[in-house]
């Protein structure tokens, strides 16, 4: 048995949809929204997801707080509280290009707050555990490739600050106002260049296809993106062509986790991973 609230899954308009479900808001009371994850995922995943939204939302990250575990009878859940008038980076991006570099920097903003926030280490896990743990699991590298690939994770330096475990700018909102992050499922500590690999390989190594599909943006503007962010999150004087270099393999290990999610190989990333493998 389960404590999980019971919801009429009529009451609620469909908003969206993602790798692991769909969400939902409320159709007359604008405080709640859902989300209602796929039944490939166990019931242990999503109370997990909850108790982790709920201690990032105790940190102090910007993220939408979360309600209670919600079922429709087929799906499990969670309800938040709904962030009203909110869109995606990516869609706001999307909708107006020419304000590009507005959101590119109000995104680096919001990236430094995570990753100043240091976690205390007994609530969340190693950011280097659970990339070596979903490889660990990944049936498409070899056996000689994953020693790679771990050698490099462990040769990472070691941090304490927060990590998003996903950081694409689809997966922060804004009201226009305040700006929160989303989707935190592999929420973790450690060092910041696991969360910026993700970032510039949603800006400067994904397909056209992808990006206009998932992101609503082209390429172009995509690119745009990660030239205003970079200098906003490292400072202007940084020199951007080392900083591409150096987070290439990271953008590359993000092949770990799309590979998880998509079942299936992505030679596309794992060339990124050239100086690794």
């Amino acid at each position: 048995m389960n404590n999980a609230l019971k919801i009429d899954l009529a009451e609620y308009d469909y908003s969206g949809e993602g790798a692991n479900g769909a969400s939902y808001n409320h159709k007359s009371d604008p405080r709640f929204m859902l989300k209602l994850y796929n039944n490939t995922k166990p019931l242990s995943f999503i109370t997990s997801e909850l108790e982790r939204a709920q201690k990032v939302y105790d940190l102090g990250i910007p993220s939408p707080k979360p309600g209670v575990l919600v079922t429709d009878g087929e799906r499990y859940g969670i309800r938040f509280e709904r962030i009203l008038n909110k869109k995606s980076f990516s869609r706001a991006v999307g909708d107006n290009p020419a304000q590009v570099d507005y959101y590119a920097k109000e995104f680096a903003k919001l990236c430094k707050q995570l990753h100043s926030t240091v976690c205390p280490k007994d609530q969340f896990i190693n950011v280097k555990d659970a990339y070596k743990r979903d490889l660990a699991e990944n049936e498409f590298f070899t056996a000689d490739e994953k020693a790679k690939i771990t050698n490099f994770i462990d040769a990472t330096p070691d941090g304490d600050t927060a990590i998003h475990g996903d950081l694409q700018f689809s997966n922060a909102i804004t009201d226009g106002e305040h700006n929160y992050f989303i989707d935190l499922g592999d929420f973790a500590y450690g060092n910041p260049l696991f969360d910026l690999g993700m970032v510039l390989l949603c800006c400067k190594y994904d397909s056209d296809e992808f990006v206009e599909e998932v992101f609503h943006m082209s390429n172009a503007t995509a690119h745009k993106f990660w030239d205003a962010f970079a200098p906003a999150y490292f400072g202007a004087d940084a020199d951007m062509a080392e900083i591409e270099q150096k987070l290439r393999p990271y953008a590359g290990l993000k092949t770990i986790i799309i590979e998880r999610d998509a079942h299936m190989p992505f030679p596309e990333f794992r060339a990124l991973m050239d100086g690794i493998l």
